[in-house]
C-alpha cells in the first residue's frame, strides 16, 4: 500500500500577512507545495490530503486539480473550530482560530486508512527527505514505531524575525528523548536562543528539530483525538491555546506508547514565515532548478 502525503494549508499566515500558501516560487509559477508534491510522488507516495480552509476551497482546488490530475489521487480535508471538540466543554466565543497542527492533523481522521508523512505547506523539505520518509512508512511505521525528518536547527532560522520549532532531545539509537515546542527562537551574536515568559534560554546550534515533518499509523488519529479532548478540558478559556504535533509526540514517548525515530536529512530545509523571506526562497528554487533537481516547467 502506498503511503499518503498529508498537508496542513489551512493556517492564517498571520505573521506573513498573505495567502503564502499559494504563492509562487518556481520559474513556471510553482508553488512551495508543488516541489512537496512532486517529490513525494517520485518517492512512491500514492495520495495527496490537503487540509485547508473551507472558505477557501473552491479556489484552492481551482489551482491544484487541473496539474495534479492524473499524477495522484487527490482529497480534502477541512480545519473547522469546532471539531472533535468534549460534547460537555463550552469554548469561549472570543477564540476564532482553530486548535493547531495536530488538531489539523485530526481533521484527515477519517480521509487516511494508511501509513502517512505530515508536512506544513509552506516549508521546502528536499527530496532526500521524502524519500527516507516513504521507505520509513512502507518498512517500518507500525503502532508503536513513529518518525520524524530530522533538521539541523542553525539551518531552519530566519534572518528576518522568531520561528517556531520542535526542538528534539535525543538518545544513542537516534530514538526521541522529548521535544518540546518553541516558539520564539531567533540568532542572537553567536549564540541561538528561545524566549519563554520573558527569560531567554540557549539552544544548541546542532540541535535536531522538527519542521513538522512527521511519519504516523493511522492508528494515531485515536490517539491524538483522546488526547486532544483532554487538552481542550485543560485549556479551553485560554483563546491562545493550540494542540501541536509535538505534544501528541512528546505524550507518545513520555507515557512509553512507543518510540518515534529522528531520521536526519541531508535535505537544505527553507520557508516562509516572514514576507522578506520570499526572495531568499526563490533565489534557493531557481539554484535547484539551474543544477537540474527540479524541471524548469514541474508539471509539464
Amino acid at each position: 500500500m502506498q503511503p499518503t502525503l498529508l498537508i496542513l494549508a489551512a493556517g492564517m499566515a498571520s505573521r506573513y500577512g498573505s495567502m503564502k500558501q499559494i504563492q509562487s516560487f518556481g520559474p513556471s509559477g510553482e508553488t512551495i507545495m508543488d516541489y512537496s508534491i512532486y517529490d513525494a510522488i517520485r518517492a512512491g507516495f500514492g495520495k495527496v490530503v490537503f487540509v485547508i480552509r473551507e472558505d477557501f476551497a473552491e479556489d484552492f482546488k481551482a489551482i491544484f486539480e487541473p496539474k495534479l490530475k492524473g499524477k495522484i489521487a487527490t482529497d480534502y480535508v477541512y480545519q473547522l473550530k469546532d471539531a472533535f471538540l468534549p460534547k460537555d466543554v463550552t469554548i469561549p466565543a472570543e477564540r476564532t482560530k482553530p486548535w493547531g497542527t495536530a488538531h489539523a492533523v485530526l481533521s484527515a481522521k477519517d480521509a487516511i486508512k494508511e501509513p502517512f508523512a505530515v508536512i506544513n505547506a509552506d516549508d521546502f523539505y528536499g527530496r532526500d527527505s521524502f524519500e527516507k520518509a516513504a521507505a520509513f512508512l512502507l518498512n517500518e511505521c507500525n503502532d508503536r514505531t513513529y518518525s520524524i525528518i530530522g533538521y539541523e536547527l542553525a539551518k531552519t532560522l530566519s534572518d528576518n524575525g522568531t520561528v517556531s520549532r520542535g526542538v528534539c532531545e535525543v538518545d544513542e539509537n537516534s530514538n526521541l528523548i522529548s521535544i518540546k515546542e518553541r516558539t520564539k527562537i531567533y540568532r542572537e551574536g553567536d549564540k541561538i536562543v528561545y524566549e519563554e515568559d520573558d527569560v531567554k534560554h540557549e539552544v544548541p546550534f546542532d540541535s535536531s528539530v522538527s519542521m513538522n515533518f512527521w511519519c504516523f499509523p493511522p492508528t494515531m488519529f485515536a490517539i491524538t483525538e483522546n488526547l486532544f479532548q483532554k487538552f481542550v478540558r485543560e485549556n479551553y478559556t485560554n483563546i491562545k491555546a493550540e494542540f501541536f504535533i509535538p505534544l501528541l509526540g512528546d505524550d507518545f514517548v513520555q507515557n512509553q506508547q512507543g518510540t518515534i525515530r529522528v531520521i536526519p536529512t541531508s535535505s537544505q530545509w527553507f520557508g516562509v514565515t516572514y514576507k522578506e523571506d520570499a526572495p531568499i526562497v526563490k533565489a534557493s528554487v531557481d539554484k535547484l532548478v539551474a543544477d537540474g533537481e527540479y524541471p524548469e516547467l514541474l508539471w509539464g
